[in-house]
């Protein structure tokens, strides 16, 4: 039986079917690599096959050993300064790519911070948004892709953050749910996370739960009371709340399914600058997201997600590796 959901935060149609969970697999994971190329241009020791550093944790000279995260711009960006002229009737998006280098491990990703580190790594990000937002961009993307499954092409873990002179349709099209509901989308208090099928985490000023309309399994969002519209005004003490628990989360995930491909995606606001919907601003939040589901030939037809684990059977199992896996 499918029950259908609809999802007020994201917009989407979900088909909570979880009978197919039960469907045989014989196609086979691609296994990883048995161990770090020698050539991996995050390591230490490798920092001159990377474009010049814009700003790092730790000690050391630029470009040189010692730190502890390093940003560096991409070198195949999505998005960069606009030519000029710029010639063509197609209009150009400008902007800034940065990679995030999550620490000099090859193999050490957000599961596996301790708390220091994770707090260091979500205040840089912080201080990257804040730079890019100061220069007048209209959106600050940031976003962790774990695995090839997740988008990522190099293994060493890293966070990456996008800079855009456009507001994306999906950052617009949140901020006019929010308009039209006339509340936030999110949860905003602790009752209201509560309520929600698949809380996770519940202590304030930080909550994490598996959203009642969760399009796959064990994808888990993050919020704060406190968080604000954007990440780059987000309050210390929230930000580090925040850090931990979604590396709790990573965790968790680790626990239950092993090294297995995710994305972690913060959903900002615009800048000030850009023009935004009337009304109220929806709170910022993250998502974690395994890649244990694929989205195949329905989905693309249709629009419809299709979810085989309930979200509260997920937050139950995601709880308990927390707890004991932590």
């Amino acid at each position: 039986m499918a029950e259908l959901r609809e999802d007020p935060v994201t917009g989407r149609t979900v088909l909570l079917v979880p009978g197919r969970a039960a469907r045989p697999t014989t196609t086979a994971p691609v296994p990883a690599p048995a161990a770090p190329p020698a050539d991996c241009p995050f390591c230490p020791g490798h920092e001159a096959e990377t474009p010049p550093e814009v700003a790092r944790v730790g000690p050391g000279a630029p470009d040189a050993p010692g730190w502890r995260i390093r940003v560096v711009p991409n070198l195949y960006p999505i998005v960069g300064p606009r030519p000029s002229p710029i010639v063509g009737p197609t209009p150009i998006v400008g902007g800034a790519h940065e990679v995030v280098v999550l620490g000099p491990d090859h193999d050490r990703d957000l599961a596996r911070l301790d708390d220091e580190s994770v707090v260091a790594l979500f205040g840089l990000l912080r201080d990257r948004a804040r730079v890019h937002s100061a220069a007048g961009r209209a959106h600050v993307q940031t976003l962790i892709n774990h695995g090839r499954a997740a988008g990522a092409s190099i293994a060493h873990p890293h966070a990456q953050v996008l800079a855009t002179d456009l507001v994306p349709p999906a950052v617009r099209e949140h901020r006019e749910r929010s308009a039209a509901a006339g509340a936030d989308p999110v949860p905003t208090d602790h009752a209201t996370a509560a309520a929600h099928d698949g809380l996770v985490l519940g202590s304030d000023p930080v909550w994490a739960w598996c959203p009642w309309a969760a399009a796959s399994p064990y994808e888990t969002r993050l919020s704060a009371p406190d968080a604000g519209p954007r990440f780059a005004d987000t309050p210390d003490q929230t930000l580090a709340g925040l850090a931990r628990a979604t590396r709790d989360v990573a965790r968790g995930i680790r626990v239950l399914l092993g090294d297995v491909a995710y994305n972690v995606v913060w959903h900002d606001g615009p800048a000030p600058s850009a023009s935004a919907a009337p009304g109220p601003a929806p709170s910022w939040y993250l998502t974690v997201v395994p890649r244990v589901s694929t989205v195949a030939g329905f989905e693309l037809g249709t629009g419809l997600f299709v979810n085989v684990l309930d979200p509260a059977e997920a937050a139950a199992r995601l709880r308990g590796a927390i707890t004991d896996g932590g």
